[in-house]
């Protein structure tokens, strides 16, 4: 498909690709918690959080980190008000990251194919597909707005909590 014949698949990469820079860019933001919360440097907290493959994992560490005992309770809620905003922001991420791509024959709308196997009772079903029409970016530019506040967000709670950065 001539991607030229067809606005919206460059308007969706385009979105696709902002997503994933500002994904990596705000998950990154994990490494100055981990390195607060365990009271190491940035350095120690890179290889922490390069260890961990998965941002649950990463989300996780830094959930239980806060949670422990003998945690300020306004720190932990602090922290856990950011950790759980990014899991929420994280379904339409993994949808776009995790799936192929293809057009419809007709229209040439672009369309994803999730890559998931669902287990049903007596058999599997494979790739869900779903069409990426206006509504669907929108929701990713939603997505985009609101990671943009929670990079602000977190990075601000950094700094207030003197975190290594």
């Amino acid at each position: 498909m001539d991607s030229a014949a067809d606005p919206s698949f460059d308007r969706l990469i385009l979105l696709v690709g902002r997503l994933n820079y500002m994904w990596t860019n705000t998950e990154s933001l994990l490494i100055h918690l981990i390195a607060g919360l365990t009271g190491t440097t940035k350095d120690v907290a890179v290889i922490i959080f390069l260890t961990l493959n998965t941002t649950r994992a990463r989300v996780d560490l830094v959930e239980r980190l806060a949670k422990m005992d003998g945690r300020d309770p306004k720190v932990r809620d602090l922290i856990l008000e950011q950790t759980q905003r990014l899991i929420r922001l994280s379904g339409v991420r993994n949808k776009y990251n995790h799936c192929i791509y293809s057009f419809d024959s007709d229209s040439g709308t672009p369309k994803t194919i999730l890559m998931r196997i669902a287990d049903r009772k007596t058999g599997i079903k494979l790739g869900r597909t779903d069409t990426v029409d206006d509504e669907a970016m929108e929701k990713i530019e939603d997505v985009l707005s609101q990671l943009n506040l929670a990079n602000r967000e977190i990075w601000q709670l950094i700094g207030q909590l003197g975190y290594p950065l």
